[in-house]
């Protein structure tokens, strides 16, 4: 399938008006991300390209680890964030974000040597997108997209509880959104895939991995909060998810119990050596 300009505009657009919540609550990825790309590459990265890189979160990662990082983000409102936060951090001189879509990145032939796309390249057509990364890439360039398993593991109860409230937002968006005006989800089981049919990298392979971190009940809670289609929803209109929203902020904050709790992030990572 390749994807069509109302795609692009619908992808970009699910992520609009919440960059705050988005970049407050979502994880940071771990350290260990770095280390296993830094590994495949077998050299030091002189520059790191971050794709549909959101509020930065993961951008940031690479500040000691290469001479130049660029994180391209489409959706102005997510791209405002990373650039605010580039501010208080006094501008890092190697880092920069910039406004660009995955299959038509502003960069020279061979001229990076890591691509990365966290949480993002299942919004992204990948035939096209392939393509523009593998052009970009040096040759040895490693291509890494990574990905949250979602909801995080704490309470059985609870995650029951996200999957159900995540379902019925999907429910009302069907309903309340044109079809032309629905955004387009590749399927990230498919990624592995798609990297080889490409025929376009020597090596790919899927490796997963956990992170814990520290979650009260308000951080679980906009953790679901801050998912696009949720986001949507509610703009459209869509009230009575409201009383689904508090249910589950009432069940999250019964399950932490007022404390702070370890919660064991998953991760995916389809990686590929050009």
């Amino acid at each position: 399938m390749v994807i069509v300009n109302g795609h692009i505009r619908n992808n970009v657009n699910r992520f609009e008006g919440f960059g705050t919540l988005y970049d407050e609550n979502r994880p940071i990825p771990p350290q260990d991300i770095v280390g296993i790309v830094k590994k495949y590459l077998r050299r030091q990265p002189q520059t790191v390209l971050d794709v549909g890189c959101g509020t930065g979160l993961s951008t940031f990662l690479w500040v000691n680890e290469a001479d130049s990082i660029i994180g391209f983000e489409p959706n102005d409102d997510m791209r405002n964030v990373a650039l605010a936060k580039l501010q208080v951090l006094d501008r890092p001189s190697n880092i920069q974000f910039l406004k660009g879509l995955s299959h038509q990145l502003k960069m020279p032939t061979e001229s990076a040597d890591v691509v990365t796309c966290s949480q993002s390249f299942h919004w992204m057509d990948p035939h096209s997108t392939l393509q523009e990364f593998s052009r970009v890439l040096r040759h040895g360039g490693v291509f890494a997209a990574y990905d949250c398993d979602w909801p995080p593991t704490f309470d059985w109860l609870i995650e029951e509880q996200y999957k159900q409230l995540i379902s019925l937002t999907n429910e009302k968006l069907i309903n309340l959104t044109e079809k032309d005006e629905q955004p387009y989800r590749w399927n990230k089981s498919e990624h592995l895939q798609k990297f080889r049919e490409s025929n376009l990298f020597r090596f790919s392979k899927e490796i997963v991995f956990h992170h814990w971190e520290k979650c009260d009940a308000t951080r679980y809670a906009n953790i679901a909060f801050s998912n696009g289609g949720l986001q949507t929803a509610l703009q459209l209109g869509a009230d009575d998810l409201h009383e689904a929203v508090n249910d589950f902020k009432k069940q999250v904050k019964e399950s932490f119990a007022g404390e702070m709790c370890d919660v064991l992030f998953s991760y995916r990572m389809r990686l590929a050596v050009k």
